[in-house]
């Protein structure tokens, strides 16, 4: 039985931690190991990590940093930036992560979803959408760090790559994005009467609340964030924190009767 995983995303820029606002106004938060040892004694459901220099460089991703990572994290880790090749895919997943994540190189060339999948195993392929919504409406898959406007309606992408062979979609809200107030819940509305795939959401969540109010609208699916699980206050003050067994407890509880 499926159930509702808590997911931190730590996102990755010129080797320290950042946290972004909409993509943009990007804030410093610490050095990846010490946030991945943090998270480590929260015992958390699983990690996402995203560098987000790769693509823009045109980089491949960076193996040495992907090992010491891995070797750190005693949960299931998610690696995306810079993979667009079946070969650095399987590279990644030697190295002891669980999942790839493809965002950019899979909006250009979807088949790279197929081989990879055929490579690694469908459940270990994820395909990131970065979304944002058009003024007159709908919503369009964006990337280079939401720089890129690839007039990609989302529900159609997320069509094809589950049929291409991913195992799980994100989709990331670029103008939730940093403002805690909660998921763009009508955009993952959309993907989840599109797919039958594992879900998760990113963007927006800025407590507990809001991955309540996703459950019972969305129903069970991956709840991810980044400002809630490493800033504390209105002053943003850095500090890694992760839901208390009892509370995660009251949000499986709830995704029970989803």
């Amino acid at each position: 039985m499926l159930r509702a995983r808590i997911i931190p995303c730590l996102l990755v820029h010129d080797g320290g931690l950042i946290k972004t606002r909409r993509f943009t106004d990007p804030k410093y938060v610490g050095d990846p190991i010490n946030a991945v040892r943090i998270f480590n004694e929260k015992g958390v459901d699983e990690l996402i990590v995203l560098d987000i220099d790769a693509t823009v460089q045109n980089r491949e991703p960076d193996y040495a940093m992907i090992e010491h990572l891995a070797a750190e994290c005693r949960m299931p880790l998610a690696y995306g930036g810079g993979v667009s090749t079946a070969d650095q895919a399987r590279r990644i997943m030697g190295l002891g992560v669980e999942k790839v994540a493809l965002s950019a190189a899979a909006l250009a060339r979807p088949e790279l979803i197929s081989e990879i999948s055929a490579q690694v195993g469908s459940q270990s392929v994820v395909v990131v959408l970065d979304v944002k919504k058009k003024l007159l409406g709908g919503y369009r898959a964006y990337i280079r760090n939401g720089r890129i406007d690839t007039k990609i309606p989302p529900v159609d992408f997320a069509r094809r790559a589950e049929a291409l062979g991913a195992g799980e979609i994100v989709i990331n809200s670029i103008d939730s994005d940093g403002m805690m107030q909660g998921y763009d819940l009508d955009l993952a509305a959309q993907i989840r009467t599109s797919v039958s795939l594992p879900l998760t959401l990113l963007g927006g969540a800025g407590s507990l609340d809001h991955m309540a109010e996703a459950i019972d609208r969305i129903g069970v699916a991956g709840l991810g964030a980044g400002s809630l699980f490493v800033f504390k206050g209105q002053y943003r003050a850095v500090l890694i924190s992760y839901p208390t067994a009892e509370q995660r407890r009251g949000l499986q509880a709830r995704a029970a009767t989803a």
